[in-house]
């Protein structure tokens, strides 16, 4: 693939809107008509279409069967309660349809309209470009449709690639020769879309107001010209094309008998994300000196062309002393025991290394089709595939967390499949042609927590690392032993040679079984890694800190928070006898400190030409923590007093990161920023962007893309010299995150965000921000990092999501890497995977570890391979799909608009069930039926519309809103679904029945219950858990053993206003409540706040926006929006 247009991506593009890697090049090209590439090369399913926007807001239903019952009476202003059951004598679904046009009114039919038409993208290799005067082949006769959410194929052009103007300064970085810009090929439209005669099979008519054309799409079960279906795959249930059928639409605006349809949007497609970088051996050109780390070749070198043999020594003979394996002992900060929400997905994966023995001669997976036949899912319909009728199901909730579902893989190889926790994918029955999974209408992807802390991590000290000859995947579970001698990769399929050491086991002390070797038999492992794995001795701990002093930080607060805590936990900081600190201060102008050995306090050094910066003492800023510590802990005593006076209002946050990028440049290393107000001086400078009237607009969000893009230009800087940096933004005004945060997104930093952080007035932030940092500072990092993925031939992945630069094709450039991180994939399947049984991933992680270890973390993942539609949606993970969906609609409210991305995800539930209900279902019947594994997947959509990040409506700053759109992208999915679905608990009746017993703790563990009004008892006490705050809420008449022995106050009146602490009283309920409350916290790597809320409580609203099944001012009730789901799909 070209590597055009990747500057306005990952480059330096100039304010653009972006997405966290590449760009595809805007030419457009056209396939010719009537050509059919062949069913391996079907146009991909693409759920981001505006066929079907949520409504608008309520007020829109006719009076039907369905009627709200009336509020508890303790919540007079609050949501009205729903009800799921149909008045006596009326059946709930002979409603009349909600959005539909009455029958006696003809849509109007399709005309065509000037403008240019775009075409989606696709996974062909492109024709040649045909000069035409129109993109259809009749061009009377067109079939326009919204623009549309790629999901398994590179997203199309979203407009001409900015230029570079200042390329930065650290390895050759995806900034490719602009020549290459013209010829970069692009996918062409689907043949499905210009044949004149109507599709095989379902088609919908759409009115198009005068404008720019909207790109066709390949969705509704489109069929090539020309091309059948495979022979395995279930048909589409026929249907007969339909002219004139109505265009999809919003509910009505008015009474029943009237209808305005929604007309598409006028604008061209936009990019969701990223699309796949250059191949690693293109020549990739680019200015200024190679990073003495960049690991273009390394892993090994992590890409390249194929290596003579694997490296290291080749012995004739055994090692007198054999390598030396460990289980690390679990960390003082490892995993505790888990949460159901997270503890859920690891259930049906061991971490533990299992008795797995694979003969030395034997089928591998590829050779499994026996073992998967018995396991076939067609043989009885299973619960996953069991048919729900979402409107008559009232409780869909189940009352513990769900598990992720195991792939269906033989039993000795699923007990040691990669931990779902670590590495999991949205469809664990990998489809075998790309046609099928488009016709699920489902999205392909993985979900990584690649650094997660592991409380059993096996390690590998060997002087062999054996890897595949031509594909260089690491020797994992999942390959196939011909014999002794010789082993079949996974994932291209090779034969390889087993190394003379490989054949010794120093585990078992034997000879001539490799098969038994740690490496085959853990699927997640870590190697340490040999001299040929370095381009440079690994780095030291480098911690640099940048410290806004400005008069506005100071009345926070935050320095002696901030310095305290250093001072508590500086000899916990990970390193080794090499770690280097340094310190940095900054208002109008920048500070540095000489803490050289010898002084006998630390030296301030100002520097006031902010334009021009520079480094007074290059030697002397950075020092070894050991020999300095004296000098450090002096200074952080003293910061907080050096500045209290102070009137400084401005802020030179550009200038201070320049000087610190100077500073770490020579070593790499983290730099950790703390900032208080918007920059308003010198580079960088920022203004306010956001008007407050406009916060709760129903229209579209504006300002979600970066207003310069200074910060991008310096993060790839940082990115090349392998510095990473973090931001934690304390602050009660607009700072302008979405700029902001660009220095922590291209830099594989973190984002921390405290709104409103005042040391007085906001103790609940105060405890928050100690909490984070103490874990900060004290959890593991690895630096100088490099992340590559790899699948089985036949699979590509062609999105990345997270906090990265995109080096190459497949490799993530991580200066730093945290244990905290998560990343997603979106994947198409480019060849057919008919000859195969089951499928590979790879990931490997390469780092220096903060004691100066060059490791690499491999976890591996094998899936089956299914040719049924009924088998991949048994296979959906609903809790997968959820996750990667929101970070598709993150890279899609900011490259087209909020409204496009809500669109987007309501169409995704749409789609996905009504392919079930016509491919799948083999009995058709009434109401909004979905497979069990499915059935919460409305639910989770329409908690994401009604999440902070993407709600309309509702008052949400603009910063709040920006900041849980990064959260979104880059926690981990066990974290970001608590933040899309909230957990509810009653805690006034805690028992010890069922509960776990951890270190001695009992742990209640109450059921889980549904986000609605309904469920709250003004008798009762409710805890509200939603990932980043905890909410307990206090019934007005509630039980007043509660208030006493719990909360220690007399009565409800006397419950403070700004509760955020429990008493630690020595009574059974106070002791399984705060058991109950730190075990939750306990889970997560942050620290949730707690309020506790009465009726009068301001946090109130914020407790009662995240009843996701209520109706709000602006959004659905839950059954509401189920019945718009069943309109839409009965059309």
């Amino acid at each position: 693939m070209s590597t055009a247009g990747f500057n306005s991506q990952n480059g330096t593009g100039t304010g653009q809107a972006y997405a966290n890697g590449p760009s595809q090049n805007p030419v457009a090209l056209q396939q010719l008509p009537g050509v059919n590439y062949g069913m391996t090369h079907q146009p991909t399913y693409n759920p981001m279409q505006a066929k079907a926007p949520v409504p608008p807001g309520p007020g829109l239903y006719p009076v039907g069967p369905y009627q709200p019952v009336p509020p508890v009476s303790s919540f007079p202003p609050g949501p009205p309660l729903s009800s799921y059951q149909a008045p006596p004598g009326q059946p709930l679904l002979t409603r009349p349809p909600i959005a539909g046009p009455p029958s006696h009114t003809p849509p109007q039919s399709a005309s065509p309209s000037p403008g240019p038409r775009l075409p989606p993208a696709q996974a062909t290799p492109p024709p040649p470009a045909v000069s035409s005067s129109s993109y259809y082949q009749n061009p009377q006769q067109p079939q326009p449709m919204a623009p549309t959410w790629q999901y398994n194929t590179a997203p199309p052009p979203m407009g001409p690639p900015t230029s570079m103007n200042t390329p930065p300064r650290g390895p050759p970085a995806n900034h490719v020769n602009p020549a290459a810009s013209s010829t970069a090929p692009l996918p062409p439209m689907s043949s499905a879309s210009y044949n004149s005669a109507p599709p095989a099979s379902l088609s919908h008519s759409a009115t198009q107001p005068p404008g720019p054309r909207m790109p066709p799409t390949s969705l509704h079960g489109y069929i090539q010209p020309g091309a059948a279906p495979p022979q395995h795959m279930n048909p589409m249930v026929p249907n007969t094309y339909q002219p004139n059928r109505a265009p999809y639409g919003p509910p009505p605006t008015g009474p029943p008998p009237t209808m305005i349809p929604a007309s598409p949007p006028t604008g061209p497609p936009m990019a969701n994300a990223t699309p796949p970088p250059p191949k690693a051996d293109e020549p990739v050109a680019g200015n200024g000196p190679q990073a003495p780390n960049s690991y273009n070749h390394v892993d090994n070198k992590m890409a390249g062309p194929p290596q003579p043999g694997p490296p290291g020594r080749h012995l004739g003979h055994y090692p007198s002393l054999p390598p030396g394996y460990q289980n690390t002992s679990a960390p003082h900060n490892a995993t505790p025991p888990m949460h159901p929400a997270m503890q859920a997905a690891t259930q049906p994966y061991t971490q533990a290394p299992q008795p797995y023995q694979q003969p030395p001669v034997g089928p591998g997976p590829a050779q499994l089709s026996p073992s998967l036949a018995a396991l076939s899912l067609q043989s009885s319909t299973p619960e996953a595939l069991r048919v729900v009728n979402l409107l008559q199901e009232r409780n869909l909730l189940p009352p513990s967390p769900i598990p992720a579902p195991t792939p269906c893989l033989p039993q000795d190889l699923q007990k040691i499949n990669c931990n779902p926790e670590v590495f999991r994918s949205t469809l664990t029955s990998i489809p075998q042609t790309q046609s099928l999974l488009n016709k699920a209408k489902l999205p392909l992807g993985l979900l990584l927590h690649p650094f997660k802390d592991l409380s059993q991590l096996p390690v590998v000290t060997s002087s062999t690392i054996v890897r595949c000859r031509s594909c260089r995947t690491y020797i994992n579970p999942f390959v196939t032993f011909l014999d002794q001698r010789r082993w079949k990769c996974n994932l291209c399929y090779r034969v390889n040679d087993v190394p003379e050491e490989f054949m010794y086991n120093p585990v078992s002390r034997s000879y001539g079984e490799p098969h038994k070797r740690p490496e085959v038999q853990n699927a997640t492992i870590e190697f340490i890694a040999p001299s040929e794995y370095m381009l440079r001795p690994p780095q030291p701990a480098v911690y640099l800190f940048i410290l806004d002093v400005s008069h506005n930080a100071v009345e926070t607060g935050y320095l002696n928070v901030f310095c305290q805590s250093l001072l508590d936990n500086i000899n916990a900081l990970p390193g080794d006898s090499r770690t280097k600190v340094g310190f940095i201060t900054f208002d109008s102008t920048i500070h540095f400190y000489n803490l050289q050995e010898g002084l006998s306090q630390p030296q301030m050094l100002i520097v006031s030409d902010i334009e021009d910066i520079f480094l007074p003492t290059p030697d002397s800023l950075l020092v070894n923590l050991n020999e300095c510590k004296e000098l450090v802990q002096d200074l952080l005593k003293s910061l907080p007093t050096l500045f209290e006076k102070t009137m400084e209002t401005q802020s030179a946050l550009g200038s201070a990161l320049q000087a610190a990028f100077k500073l770490l440049s020579p070593t790499g290393g983290r730099m950790s920023v703390f900032q208080t107000q918007l920059p308003n001086l010198g580079v960088g400078a920022l203004q306010s962007r956001e008007d407050p009237n406009q916060r709760a607009s129903a229209k579209d969000i504006q300002h979600l893309s970066p207003a310069t893009d200074f910060y991008k230009k310096l993060a790839l800087d940082c990115s090349g010299q392998q510095v990473a940096v973090d931001l934690f933004l304390l602050s009660s005004q607009y700072c302008d995150l979405a700029s902001l945060g660009c220095i922590s997104r291209y830099s594989a930093g973190s984002v921390y965000y405290y709104p409103s952080y005042h040391h007085q007035h906001n103790p609940a932030q105060v405890e928050c921000f100690q909490k984070d940092l103490k874990r900060y500072l004290t959890r593991k990092i690895g630096f100088e990092a490099v992340m590559r993925i790899r699948c089985t031939k036949g699979l590509s992945i062609h999105t990345f999501h997270g906090n990265f630069f995109v080096r190459s094709t497949d490799l993530l450039s991580l200066p730093n890497v945290n244990p905290d991180a998560g990343f997603a994939v979106q994947m198409s399947i480019e060849e057919n995977l008919d000859d195969m049984q089951a499928v590979s991933f790879q990931a490997a992680l390469l780092y220096t570890s903060s004691k100066g270890e060059r490791r690499i973390r491999v976890h591996t993942l094998s899936l089956p391979v299914v040719n049924s539609l009924s088998d991949i949606f048994a296979g959906a993970d609903v809790q997968a799909i959820s996750g990667l969906l929101a970070c598709m609609a993150v890279d899609r409210s900011v490259t087209a608009s909020l409204s496009d991305a809500r669109d987007a995800m309501t169409n995704a539930s749409i789609d996905s069930l009504s392919s079930y209900r016509q491919s799948v279902l083999t009995i058709q019947q009434p109401g909004l039926l979905a497979p069990a594994c499915l059935r919460l997947f409305p639910l989770f959509i329409l908690a994401l519309l009604k999440q902070k990040a993407f709600r309309t409506g509702t008052s949400t700053r603009l910063d709040d809103r920006v900041f849980a759109m990064c959260q979104l992208k880059y926690q981990p999915l066990a974290y970001s679904l608590l933040m899309i679905h909230p957990s509810l608990y009653r805690i006034d009746d805690l028992t010890d029945e069922g509960a776990l017993n951890i270190n001695e703790r009992t742990i209640p563990q109450p059921r889980l219950l549904q986000l609605t009004v309904e469920k709250l008892s003004r008798e009762a006490a409710f805890l509200m858990d939603a990932g980043t705050v905890m909410y307990l809420w206090i019934g007005r008449n509630c039980n007043p053993t509660f208030l006493t022995q719990v909360l220690g106050v007399p009565s409800y009146a006397a419950v403070p206003d700004n509760l955020y602490l429990l008493p630690e009283l020595d009574t059974a309920e106070s002791q399984r409540t705060r058991a109950f409350i730190g075990w939750l916290r306990d889970q997560r790597p942050f620290f949730p706040s707690l309020h506790v809320i009465r009726d009068e409580s301001q946090q109130k609203a914020s407790f009662l926006q995240n009843m996701i099944e209520d109706r709000t001012e602006s959004a659905l009730s839950y059954y509401e929006f189920l019945l718009h789901l069943q309109q839409q799909i009965s059309k």
